[in-house]
């Protein structure tokens, strides 16, 4: 699959890269002067969707991809070799931040936001194709904002940013939270339809 200029093999285990992401890729990139080198994390990673999209843009960056899936992972390792990027990310399995050591400069992630209840109700190419793991959100949505959140702030290097995905009228709720965790809203930036879509947060 085509995302932000590069191109993606996946599997089952991967979550279909979509155009709305891409906000959160110009939103963490407007954070990276070119030439700087910088240290990325990416939660949730895929098959290394934002991650390599951002360090194909930022040849000093350097970057860690974190999934649950095992399979998932094995897309991500075999898609930063083909894009040669494979000295520059690495990709371990495991849950959000548990046994990570920062400090990174920018993490970014497109965490599953989606309320339990309305995964069943979803369109059959989303429900029957996309892993129920990178889209089930628990009960309000926003189970993987308050584990992701709660940790980062550790993980930060001193002027360092957390950029976050949102579904849709998330991003109140998603700063609410953010602040509860010694985080403050920098920026919002929309999609192409202009749906609020990645919270940039200091």
């Amino acid at each position: 699959r085509a995302f932000y200029g590069i191109d993606l093999a996946i599997n089952r285990a991967c979550l279909v890269p979509r155009p709305d992401t891409e906000a959160v890729v110009e939103a963490a990139l407007a954070l990276l002067p070119e030439g700087m080198p910088a240290r990325i994390l990416d939660l949730g990673t895929g098959p290394g969707t934002i991650l390599l999209a951002i360090l194909a843009e930022r040849p000093a960056a350097t970057g860690t991809g974190v999934d649950r899936s095992a399979e998932a992972l094995e897309a991500a390792r075999a898609n930063a070799v083909a894009l040669g990027l494979g000295a520059r990310a690495d990709f371990r399995q495991g849950d959000w931040l548990t046994g990570l050591a920062g400090p990174f400069g920018v993490i970014v992630s497109n965490p599953p936001y989606i309320p339990a209840a309305i995964c069943e109700g979803l369109d059959p190419e989303v429900r029957d194709h996309d892993p129920r793991l990178a889209l089930d959100g628990g009960t309000d949505g926003l189970d993987a904002y308050r584990a992701i959140l709660a940790g980062a702030p550790a993980l930060l290097a001193p002027g360092g940013h957390l950029v976050l995905e949102l579904g849709f009228g998330q991003a109140a709720p998603v700063a609410l939270i953010a602040r509860e965790c010694g985080l403050r809203l920098a920026a919002l930036r929309s999609d192409l339809a202009g749906i609020p879509r990645a919270l940039v947060l200091a």
